[in-house]
């Protein structure tokens, strides 16, 4: 029965709840059997929250119905986020034993609606690093390949949903920090529009760098666990109101795109491996199988790749600036590079980024004039070495800092473009690669559709749950 159990998909798991054939404790022991079997070769849930998790289930199952969309279904947390009397370190030895009393607003919102958090997810130290690791709790692997990254920073939450630990997990994404992951271990993840989803109460309250966003394992899912994150908040002041019709519409009855753009490589700006760059050409076409007209073309990016460093820099300098004044032994290098980065650059270099980001933004609002979509790698590389910080060199091109492996995905960052990273194949070595689907701003029901219809055309989720595999690198990891 517990390996039934972790087979059905989030949308089946909600079915099954809401017509009382199997109940939340009967999924929280199914996951909690499955975390015993695979947490040892992954160290993906550092942190279970599991007797937390069951005295709720019984509250919830003495209710006349469930409640919220998501009718008892257990969660995982990423540990950056806040779940009150669970301990939540954020991968740093400065809060190595913190347990908040109350919970981030979007953790009361999953759980007003339905979800049951069973436990926290790995992530590296304040969710800065492209590979998933902390002196907290040590490294995350990717089940694919235990010798390989899962990515990061959301690295905990996909290899759980490939593992078959959680039926949903929830993520946030800075530069890629959800996309990057989910296409490194083959699942789904969303990077909404600013707003769409409560970022709660950071510091940077103002900036759309960093959102909070669901990963699963099929689109259908990740719109079920959008349904129940999107939402006004009033501690949040970007957020907007949820729309009228659900996602979980769009995702279940989806209308493929008229025209779609796909670019490997932004005409050799972005360094993308050559293989990535041949399995993702060749997954893009097949969106014709549906009808879509696919065209290679691609918005021009200009100086993204320096108009983020400076833009986040900043983000980290707002951040980051108390800590590094009063704990710079204790924070990691790439802390310290990014927060120094922005106490050493000029108001005009801000002022010149900002300029640069509005005039982006203006050529990818004039491309999807043209496209319902931008298509395009969701990583550069398969995963790689685990015990590498990051990526260094890419199609040959040596890179100077281990965001500029991120350009994909931070320059989507820049345009508040909706993301959604999906599985697309294996390559050589049988590692997962994957395709990032772009919609305009505040996209995320065509972005949903269009990413349904995909997955129909190459069905992927059958590869779940995945059971951990020892490997070797490979030697062009």
């Amino acid at each position: 029965m517990s390996d039934a159990l972790i087979r059905l998909t989030a949308t089946e798991a909600v079915a099954a709840l809401k017509a009382r054939k199997v109940s939340p404790l009967e999924l929280i022991d199914a996951a909690a059997a499955r975390i015993a079997v695979v947490e040892p070769a992954v160290n993906a849930l550092p942190t279970l929250c599991l007797d937390r998790a069951r005295e709720r289930a019984r509250r919830m199952g003495a209710m006349p119905e469930h409640p919220g969309a998501l009718h008892g279904l257990p969660v995982v947390i990423k540990d950056l986020v806040d779940v009150a009397g669970v301990r939540t370190t954020y991968g740093s030895p400065l809060f190595a034993e913190h347990v908040p009393a109350t919970s981030h607003p979007l953790v009361e919102r999953i759980e007003a609606l339905g979800g049951i958090v069973i436990g926290k997810s790995n992530t590296p130290e304040f969710g800065a690093g492209g590979n998933t690791f902390n002196e907290v709790f040590g490294r995350t692997l990717n089940p694919w390949n235990t010798s390989l990254t899962c990515g990061g920073s959301s690295g905990g939450a996909a290899v759980a949903l490939a593992t078959g630990e959680a039926w949903l997990a929830h993520g946030s994404d800075h530069g890629g920090s959800l996309r990057g992951p989910a296409t490194l271990t083959g699942v789904v993840g969303l990077r909404p529009s600013p707003g769409r989803v409560t970022r709660g109460t950071p510091a940077n309250l103002f900036s759309p760098l960093s959102v909070q966003g669901p990963m699963a394992r099929t689109v259908a899912d990740i719109a079920l666990f959008l349904d129940t994150m999107a939402g006004h908040d009033r501690r949040d002041p970007m957020s907007f109101e949820a729309p009228a019709i659900p996602f979980s519409v769009a995702a279940r009855s989806p209308k493929p795109p008229r025209r779609i753009a796909f670019t490997a490589d932004y005409g050799g700006a972005v360094p993308v491996e050559r293989e990535t760059r041949e399995l993702c050409a060749r997954a893009a076409l097949r969106f014709a199988e549906a009808g879509v007209v696919v065209e290679e073309a691609h918005p021009d990016l200009g100086p993204a790749a320096d108009v983020f460093l400076a833009l986040r820099s900043q983000h980290f300098l707002v951040d980051r600036e108390l800590q590094l004044q009063a704990h710079r032994d204790k924070l990691k290098p790439d802390i310290i590079w990014n927060t120094e980065l922005a106490l050493a650059q000029t108001p005009s270099r801000l002022a010149w980024a900002e300029r640069e980001r509005a005039a982006l933004y203006r050529r990818f609002l004039a491309f999807f004039e043209t496209y319902d979509l931008l298509v395009t790698p969701g990583a550069p590389t398969p995963a790689w070495d685990v015990t590498q910080r990051a990526r260094t060199v890419v199609d040959g091109r040596k890179l100077d800092s281990y965001i500029a492996g991120s350009l994909l995905t931070s320059a989507i960052t820049l345009t508040s473009c909706p993301a959604l990273s999906v599985p697309c194949g294996l390559d050589r070595h049988g590692r997962p690669v994957g395709l990032q689907l772009i919609a305009p701003p505040r996209g995320e029901a065509a972005l949903l559709a269009a990413g349904a219809v995909f997955e129909r055309i190459a069905p992927w989720a059958g590869n779940f749950p995945l059971d951990p595999r020892p490997g070797s690198v490979p030697p062009d990891a």
